[in-house]
């Protein structure tokens, strides 16, 4: 277990060390001064030998303490061991986290270790010599490293002495001793410092400055305190006095202010002068009142010394000064009272060293007992003596200032034995978040690094270092010896406080659970039924980094485990059983000092000591490095110690098994010479046992026998002794029911149980039969025996555990004569089981006897087991897996070998002489080959049914394979009429290497080889030709595959490549036939036959030229797509050169446009003209067609005009029409082909600002037709005419050329009808007058000018694509002042005839439908306008939209260029240069010509641009 170290003595607590950080200059990388020297440990920490560790499987874990008996050999020779548990053993931790609080204890690592503590010892003491004398001590610096003080006085003895160096001149040798460089005259520098540090202070402790005085020797009057053992330890640890001037060693150089007379009347603790603390502590010094003038003599005036009072004591009292006293220099009560009176005499103590009579001393020298020269004497302000300032040895210049003590009260307080080491415990309450988050600030802070990234190396290196340095002070807190019992253990526990979980029930039962481990059956513990806290009942450890337990061994010797729950490692350090006396001379030897005042030091668990240090005097030492979730095992009288890496949570508890008795005792002996208390008695726990044999486990019972034994002759010594001294008295004691301080003996505290020596006339003492003689001195007929049980009782007692541990015996050798048939009979499996069930029964220990009968018993199963199924496999005709003869004899012997009867011997024994008669037989056939096929076939199926693998029987199933192969090669390669399956032929090859080999195998398997190579290559050929890498011609694969078909075999591959050639001539055979037929071939005939030629794996001249020609046509069909067709139109060219032909009010067209507006109106171009795929190949259906779709189309048109024209204007709310499929809404436009209605921001229409209107109103082009009307561009007539020239061109036939055609026939019929209407009598005079007032309004030259630039809009408008916004003329004042002319406008500027009008609307509305721009048609538009009056609400609606758009255009530049500022600023976009804007503000300020980007362009997305 880990440190259970005794607390230090004291009542004030320090403040918190191990809430800070140590200083700087405290944890600073350099390394303490470490002179050389045999006991010193090396420059760096040498890690030792890793301990044994041990993985345990499921199964073995499942038993902890026969486990660790498994592992003992090997474990014990370390002391210590580690144990992983199996990976899924996770127990819970079960601690109440919020309730746990604990207070730690103080740990100063420096005075942890024992050769560092001496040193710091022997410092204290020199600084308190200094103190003493009124100076301060101040270690000198030498060669830079901090001066060794200790080391130069011990160097200094071993080299003789003072006095013997100097006269030698040794002092260089004392240099190189201490591990200085030789040539620096550091000898000479080394004597300076010893003779004025410490020189001084070893001749006070030798008494030669005492020589002359005439007093009493001082040394006599010192009496050592008795040593008193600690019994079990409190483990309640108090805190020393905050005004110690030495408990803090990082004050240790520092000088302390001394206390005024008002503190030390104010201080309770400064009257007491109780000073507690770790290290040895000087007692009631400087603990006076600064003013002290009083007390010295002066040459200026007077003094006025205090009164001092003197106590009457009786004759025999002796003042001599005890220094085990608290108050050595404090036993008379002294009140300080300055008179302002000048004192003439002073009142003395009464002294015994001068008789009974009284006499008062008067201002005499101690030295020279005169009292001249009053100036020059010197008051001690210890014990008031006088002494000459010249009579000191040394003599002193002067009378000193402050505080000054004799030579005897400096000796007195230098020699006074230090108190016994302990910890303190903190002042601060902590949680363990509370604690983590200390411990890990502290080792976060130390390292400079994160806690987890911390190498366990370099802290085990720097904690070593630590310990050893006399100049570095680093204090941490430990929360150790927590009790489980209080706080909770961090397993879970079955018991009535909280209700566990199926997980936590399996842990609380487990062996390894440290709750249940003491007490299982086979642990000794559980007998004793007290709950030994420590022992019995685990302790919780809370670490942190640095925070050790010191070097130690269980109480009793008794093995512990310790279990890390979580958190940082901890470091362990072990020493081996055999090697404990060896570590404690060690210790003694290296640290005499220590165990002169503190003999039973290393039962106190306060020591550590440097494992380098003990492994170089022949201690063997191992460590270890257990983690979270592992297991520490320490065995008897292992020493073991260690340190924590960082915040941690363990648990530890003791264990005791039966191969501990005799280590126990031997313990029990050992406490016994040391005057030691026991936790528990063993004479008890012994006793307990061999009382109730029944219930021990039978090790147990074999090893408590053992003991017992030895137990009841050494009492019958014992007893024997006591008659002998005369004691006849005795009575009997129920020592179980008394307290153990009331049975503990006297002498050597041992707990009795068996007897005890007592005394009528002395009722409170008590001895142990082995102190016989130290109880009284008393008579003997006054003494008495206690005793537990009478000598005839323990026999009876030894009795009973041997039958128990005897019973094992008897069953041992039953079990022995069956398994070795020393009888010469075998026993039954019944017999076998029974004597099983007997060691289950009375729980005898795993032993190699009962493995033994188990594995017997385990076989004997086995065998019968495998027999029956042998012979039942044989009976039923359904073997198992068949053994070889081999197989079959061994079987034999084990069934014979077995120590019990066997009854299916004799089957087996049958079974094996069948298999033996057919092995003759198989080998007769073999031998006389070649046999008959039927013959071997029925041998092979005789060895079938057998169940034995007899080898014979493979031969003859290779023989039979063998024939049977060679027949099926031969109807195979001798057929003259079919062919043979390539595979046949492979599978043939395969098979023949698996057949007997004989000169007919080898002769049929060439022939095999030879036609497979053959057929392989002609595969491999046509294979290459199929791939079509590189295709070739016909004739070549025709040569190929006539080779081929001389080979007897089916080659896939060659069929193939036929197949592939059959299909390529049928190819050319259609080719031919297109290209030799009336017409040009259609071009959906001649992709077909480009795709199907491509996939051919043959070469195929007239395939390029196919492909050339199919894609002349693409390319025709894609210039003339681009051409007519909008941008994202949803129509296809097919769709637009033909005629609409359900064009009325309720067409499906319609309705589908404005339901799937993103669909197309067609599924395939077939029925644009509603005719079928064959019937596109003929012109003349295709020309049918069309004029019938131009009559139906013009029907159509007009039955939906009639429609339309129903609807009100403006068009009220109803059924949609748009193409968008919303309702009707306000500033709608209305189609001037199909009179309907739609939203303005669905379609195009014309910007009258972008066409610069003239006063000639007529021509303003504010004519709209909606999508649906105009589904393409319209090209010019010219364009159009440029496409079919390039269709003349084309060898190839596309159902858009033959449309092309129609509509262009349609386009010039028309034109030539509006070019007679226009050249009519009946419009000539109308088109005159027209053309009059143009002029008139215009004038030649402006008439001209307008002309020309209403050209380019007319273009505009004829292709059907919206403008863009930045072309669309004037801004916002042009177009608000060409709305104010439209007030002026007048009409109809001149009149038409009721007919002309009529064929002139007829024949527009027929112009309109063709989706052709010809310049009659605008002409026809105009005149008619001209016959009507000025359409201003068309012009103003139109106008109003137009500045509406270029109004939102402008928005949102402004919007982008805001938007892109903002990302500038971001960082995000580079701003753009001056030069770049300014451009932009000056277009937009100065050129009224430019319009703004606006909605047009919107509208024509969400309009006919989708269209």
């Amino acid at each position: 277990m880990e440190d259970r170290g005794p607390p230090a003595r004291g009542e004030e607590p320090p403040p918190p060390a191990a809430d800070r950080a140590p200083p700087p200059q405290e944890r600073g990388p350099g390394r303490g001064p470490w002179p050389g020297g045999e006991a010193e440990p090396p420059e760096d920490f040498l890690p030792p030998p890793e301990c044994p560790v041990f993985e345990p499987s499921w199964a073995e874990f499942r038993d902890p303490l026969g486990y660790i008996a498994k592992i003992r050999p090997i474990a014990e020779k370390s002391g210590i061991c580690k144990i992983r548990p199996p990976a899924d053993w996770q127990p819970p931790f079960a601690v109440e986290v919020d309730n746990f609080r604990f207070t730690p204890r103080i740990q100063r690592l420096n005075e942890l270790e024992a050769q560092t503590r001496v040193k710091l010892n022997y410092l204290d003491q020199i600084a308190k010599f200094w103190e003493i004398q009124g100076s301060s001590l101040k270690i000198p610096n030498v060669e830079r490293r901090i001066l060794d003080l200790y080391s130069l006085s011990k160097v200094v003895l071993e080299e003789g002495g003072y006095e013997a160096i100097c006269r030698d001149r040794r002092w260089a040798r004392v240099a190189q001793r201490l591990a200085y460089p030789s040539g620096k005259n550091i000898g000479s520098l080394l004597r300076s410092h010893y003779e004025r540090i410490i020189y001084p202070y070893e001749m006070y402790q030798s008494g030669a400055n005492l020589v002359q005085c005439d007093a009493r020797p001082f040394d006599s009057e010192e009496k050592d305190k008795e040593y008193k053992p600690h019994s079990i330890p409190l483990r309640q640890s108090v805190q020393p006095s905050k005004f110690n001037s030495y408990g803090r060693r990082a004050k240790r150089l520092q000088q302390e202010p001394e206390p005024t007379e008002e503190d030390i009347e104010k201080n309770p603790e400064l009257k007491k002068l109780q000073i507690y603390g770790a290290g040895p502590k000087m007692l009631g010094l400087g603990l006076v009142a600064k003013d002290k003038t009083l007390r010295k003599k002066d040459k200026e005036g007077p003094e006025c010394p205090p009164t001092v009072v003197v106590k009457e004591e009786p004759p025999g009292v002796d003042h001599r000064l005890e220094p085990a006293s608290p108050h050595p220099f404090l036993e008379v009560k002294e009140e300080l009272r300055h008179s302002p009176e000048p004192c003439t005499k002073m009142t003395m103590r009464l002294r015994r060293s001068h008789g009974n009579t009284q006499f008062i001393d008067s201002y005499v020298c101690r030295i020279c007992a005169r009292g001249d020269e009053d100036d020059k004497l010197l008051l001690c302000d210890g014990c008031d003596d006088n002494y000459h300032i010249f009579c000191l040895l040394p003599p002193l210049p002067e009378i000193p200032k402050g505080v000054w003590r004799c030579p005897k009260c400096v000796m007195a307080e230098c020699k006074r034995p230090p108190e016994a080491f302990g910890f303190e415990q903190a002042t601060r309450e902590y949680t363990l978040q509370s604690f983590g988050e200390m411990a890990d600030a502290f080792k976060a802070d130390y390292f400079n690094m994160p806690v987890h990234m911390v190498p366990t190396e370099l802290v085990e290196k720097e904690f070593w270092r630590l310990v050893n340095s006399i100049e570095e002070d680093v204090t941490v807190e430990y929360g150790a010896d927590i009790h489980s019992k209080e706080f909770g253990s961090g397993f879970p526990i079955s018991d009535s406080k909280r209700r566990l979980g199926p997980e936590e029930e399996e842990y609380a039962a487990s062996g390894w659970n440290l709750n249940v481990m003491p007490v299982l059956q086979q642990s000794v513990l559980c007998h004793i039924n007290a709950d030994i806290s420590g022992m019995k009942v685990p302790w919780l450890y809370v670490g942190m980094v640095f925070s050790a337990f010191c070097w130690h061994i269980e109480d009793h010797w008794s093995y512990s485990i310790n279990y890390l729950h979580w958190g940082e490692p901890k470091t362990w350090y072990g020493v081996p059983s055999f090697a404990a006396e060896h570590l404690e001379d060690v210790m003694k030897k290296l640290t005499p000092e220590l165990f002169e005042s503190q003999p039973d030091l290393l039962h106190q668990l306060v020591t550590l000591m440097n494992p380098n240090t003990l492994m170089a005097h022949g201690v063997p030492v191992v460590r270890t490095n257990q983690c979270a979730g592992e297991f520490v095992i320490t065995f008897p009288r292992a020493y073991h110690s260690g340190f924590n890496q960082g915040y941690n949570f363990a648990e530890a508890v003791n264990f005791c098994t039966a191969d501990w008795l005799p280590a126990g005792r031997q313990c029990i002996e050992h406490y016994r010479r040391l005057r030691r208390y026991c936790v528990f008695s063993h004479e008890e726990l012994i006793c307990k046992m061999a009382a109730c044999p029944e219930k021990l486990d039978l090790n147990l019972a074999a090893a408590v026998h053992k003991e017992m034994f030895i137990l009841v002759q050494e009492e019958r010594k014992l007893r024997k002794a006591l008659l002998d001294k005369g004691v006849t008295e005795a009575e009997r004691e129920a020592f179980e029911l008394l307290p153990d301080d009331e049975r503990q003996c006297d002498k050597c505290k041992t707990t009795c149980f068996l007897s005890a020596l007592a005394c009528y006339d002395c009722p409170a003492r008590l001895v142990c039969l082995y102190h016989i003689h130290d109880l009284c001195k008393c008579p003997s007929s006054r003494q008495y025996l206690r005793y537990r049980y009478t000598l005839d009782e323990l026999p009876a007692m030894l009795h009973k555990l041997k039958v128990r541990a005897e019973s094992f015996d008897t069953w041992a050798n039953k079990v022995r004569i069956a398994l070795e048939v020393e009888d010469g009979r075998k026993r039954t499996l019944e017999e076998l089981r029974a004597l099983e069930s007997e060691a289950r029964e009375r729980k005898f220990p795993d032993n190699e006897l009962l493995h033994r009968l188990k594995s017997c018993l385990a076989e004997a199963e086995r065998c019968v087991s495998d027999a029956l199924g042998l012979i039942s496999g044989l009976e039923t005709g359904v073997p198992a897996m068949p053994l070889s003869l081999e197989e079959l004899r061994t079987f034999l012997e084990r069934l014979s070998s077995v120590p019990c009867v066997m009854h299916q011997l004799a089957d087996v024994q049958a079974v094996l002489e069948r298999a033996l008669a057919f092995q003759e037989e198989a080998q007769e056939a073999l031998r006389g080959l070649p046999a008959s096929a039927a013959q071997l076939q029925g041998l092979v199926a005789q060895g079938a049914r057998l169940g034995v693998a007899v080898p014979e029987t493979h031969q003859l199933e290779r023989q039979v394979q063998q024939a049977a192969w060679l027949e099926e090669v031969k109807r195979a390669l001798r057929s003259p009429r079919e062919r043979v399956p390539l595979a046949l032929v492979r599978g043939l090859a395969q098979a023949g290497a698996t057949v007997a080999p004989s000169p007919a195998v080898e002769k049929a398997r060439a022939e095999l080889q030879e036609l497979l190579t053959i057929a392989q290559r002609w595969e491999e050929k046509a294979h290459l030709c199929l791939e079509a890498r590189q295709k070739h011609p016909p004739a070549t694969l025709e040569a190929i595959i006539k080779e081929a078909e001389n080979v007897p075999v089916h080659l896939p591959n060659i069929l193939a490549l036929k197949e592939a050639l059959a299909k390529a001539r049928a190819w050319i055979a259609d080719v031919e036939e297109i290209q030799n037929g009336d017409h040009y071939p259609c071009l959906d005939d001649l992709e077909g036959l480009v795709a199907v030629g491509r996939d051919l794996p043959v070469r195929l001249e007239e395939l390029r030229q196919l492909e050339v020609q199919v894609g002349t046509a693409h390319s025709w069909r894609e210039k003339a797509s681009k051409t007519f067709l909008k941008k994202s139109s949803c129509y296809t060219l097919l769709e637009v050169l033909c005629p609409c032909a359900d064009a009325g009010a309720a067409s499906p067209k319609r309705t589908k446009w404005r339901r799937e507006p993103e669909l197309g109106l067609y599924k395939s171009d077939t029925e644009s003209l509603g005719l079928s795929a064959q019937d596109l190949r003929d012109p003349g259906s295709v020309i049918v067609a069309f004029k019938e779709g131009e009559q139906k189309e013009k029907e159509g048109i007009l039955r939906l005009r009639r429609a339309n024209a129903l609807k009100p204007s403006p068009p009220a709310p109803g059924p949609p029409s748009c193409v968008c499929g919303q309702p009707p809404g306000p500033g709608m436009l209305r189609c001037e082909l199909c009179c309907d209605w739609f939203h303005a921001p669905c379609v195009a229409w014309p910007r009258l600002g972008a066409q610069k209107p003239s006063p000639a109103w007529w021509e303003w082009d504010a004519k709209f037709l909606c999508p649906l009307c105009q589904r393409s561009r319209r090209p010019r007539l010219e364009t159009i005419l440029a496409l079919l020239v390039a269709l003349q061109k084309l060898p190839v036939r596309l159902p858009e050329g033959e449309a092309l055609q129609c509509l262009t026939e349609r386009a010039i019929t028309w034109q030539d009808r509006a070019r007679q209407l226009l050249a009519s009598s009946e419009l000539a005079g109308p088109l005159e007058r027209l053309a009059a007032l143009r002029q008139r309004l215009h004038g030649d030259a402006g008439a001209l000018r307008e002309t020309s630039c209403n050209e380019q809009p007319k273009l505009s408008l004829e292709n059907g694509d919206a403008m863009p916004p930045e072309k669309m003329g004037p801004f916002t004042s042009d177009l608000e002042a060409l709305g104010a002319v439209l007030a002026r406008l007048q009409g109809p500027v001149l009149e038409l005839p009721e007919g002309p009008r009529r064929v002139l609307e007829e024949l527009l509305l027929e112009g309109d439908l063709l989706e052709v721009t010809l310049d009659e048609g605008q002409s026809l538009w105009r005149l008619l306008q001209a016959a009507r009056a000025p359409p201003v609400d068309t012009f103003r609606h139109l106008l109003e939209l137009e500045q509406a758009e270029r109004r939102g255009a402008r928005a949102r530049g402004r919007d982008a260029e805001r938007r892109r500022k903002r990302r500038a600023e971001r960082g995000e976009l580079p701003p753009l240069p001056k030069e770049e804007l300014e451009p932009k503000r000056s277009r937009e300020s100065e050129s009224p010509d430019v319009a703004p980007p606006g909605a047009g362009a919107d509208h024509s997305q969400n309009g006919v641009g989708q269209l």
